[in-house]
């Protein structure tokens, strides 16, 4: 299974509607509001983007991004 980064969890938390294809369309848009200046943000969505055409809609529904509260 592909792991990620706690920096791409936060912007899988940040940007996903649900949806692993919600998810791409969402950072693709982003990506494209990024000024030059921007480069680590689109070096970290390109980073998710890569992991989430590795995986499949049921693999990116079984990911738990949400921390557990209770400790």
């Amino acid at each position: 299974m592909i792991g990620f980064t706690p920096e791409e969890q936060m912007v899988v938390l940040l940007y996903s509607p649900g949806t692993r294809p919600g998810l791409i369309a969402e950072l693709t848009a982003m990506k494209q509001q990024l000024t030059p200046r921007e480069k680590k943000l689109k070096r970290l969505a390109d980073s998710v983007l890569s992991k989430l055409e590795q995986i499949t809609d049921e693999e990116f529904e079984s990911l738990d991004f949400f921390p557990d509260a209770s400790g």
